[in-house]
């Protein structure tokens, strides 16, 4: 069985969470969320009140300026993969850096995968 590179998972994982959260989004529900749902049905929704990112550009799984609802959900979609993604991947590289430094460990965070799994730097 061939093994499949940690790259190409990666890269194959972003782009289906990309079409995921860009595309199928288009046709989510249009019926409240399951917290709004509840608040409906037990009568506490008038309750809300306004807080901190009412104003913001992705406020309410849209995002403003858009005026298609269902681009404006798509577009906020792919946003919000992209900043989780930024934020795991400087996280993921930070920590990696960090362990790096300690005594005993590797300067380059390659050669620590190379090590755990034994491969060789293929056209990297």
């Amino acid at each position: 069985m061939r093994r499949v590179s940690t790259r190409a998972l990666v890269v194959t994982g972003v782009l289906l969470t990309l079409l995921l959260a860009g595309v199928v989004s288009f046709y989510a529900s249009s019926h409240p969320d399951g917290l709004n749902y509840v608040a409906e049905k037990v009568g506490f929704s008038g309750a809300a009140k306004p807080h901190a990112s009412d104003g913001s550009p992705l406020s309410g799984y849209a995002t403003r300026g858009v005026t298609d609802h269902r681009l404006s959900r798509g577009v906020a979609g792919v946003i919000g993969v992209v900043v989780v993604g930024l934020l795991f991947t400087g996280l993921t590289w930070a920590l990696r850096r960090r362990r790096g430094d300690e005594p005993g460990g590797s300067t380059s965070p390659d050669a620590a995968d190379r090590e755990r799994d034994g491969s060789t730097p293929v056209g990297r």
